[in-house]
Formats: structure tokens, C-alpha cells, sequence
């Protein structure tokens, strides 16, 4: 899995404008959460589909992002956590245990 660094508002600006074309999701991760740890390893291991691309966002670095996503996105903010963001809105979120790729794929939209 290729993972693409979430850094910044600029960043989560282009996922939005790229999320018309294809499908993003966000991973939530802290590096000092095993579940985390555990949900992120998950994710590795599974078959990684091309039709989405894949953001990490680093809670311990870039709290204040995570916060303005939760905000912009209206989730309520978890760690681990995914959202799966398609034309602009965000179309499914989960967290902790429930973070699974066929989950995630049965919610694509065509």
C-alpha cells in the first residue's frame, strides 16, 4: 500500500478537489495507539485497490488538521479512524475494530 502523506489544509484541499475523480480516504493514525498500530497493519495487509488513493494523517503532528477534517467532514473525531471521501462529502466513516477494506470498498460509489 502507497500511502500519501496528509500534511496540511493545502493538502486536504487537493484530496477534496482529487475526491471528484476518484475516491480518497484519510487514515487517522496515532503512532502511540496499539489499536491504531493494529487497524493501520490491517489495512497493509489487505489488497489495495487502484480506483482510491490512500492519505495518512499523523495525530500527534498534525492535530489541528484532524480537528478542521472532523469539522469540514461533520464526523465526529476518533483515533484510529477512516473516511472515505467521494465528490467532495464524506461518504462513510469508521473506527477502532470496524476500520476493514471490504468494508470500505462495499461503500464506493459508481
Amino acid at each position: 500500500m502507497e500511502w500519501k502523506a496528509l500534511n496540511n489544509e493545502a493538502d486536504l484541499d487537493a484530496l477534496v478537489a482529487q475526491s471528484f475523480q476518484k475516491p480518497q480516504l484519510i487514515f487517522k493514525h496515532s503512532t502511540r495507539c496499539s489499536i491504531s498500530s493494529m487497524a493501520l497493519n490491517r489495512m497493509e495487509r489487505a489488497e489495495t485497490p487502484n480506483s482510491i488513493d490512500f492519505y495518512l494523517l499523523d495525530l500527534l503532528q498534525h492535530r489541528s488538521l484532524s480537528q478542521k477534517i472532523a469539522d469540514q467532514f461533520q464526523v465526529y473525531h476518533e483515533s484510529p479512524q477512516v473516511l472515505l471521501v467521494q465528490k467532495g462529502e464524506c461518504v462513510y466513516d469508521e473506527s477502532h475494530q470496524g476500520i476493514q477494506m471490504d468494508e470500505i470498498l462495499s461503500q464506493l460509489n459508481p
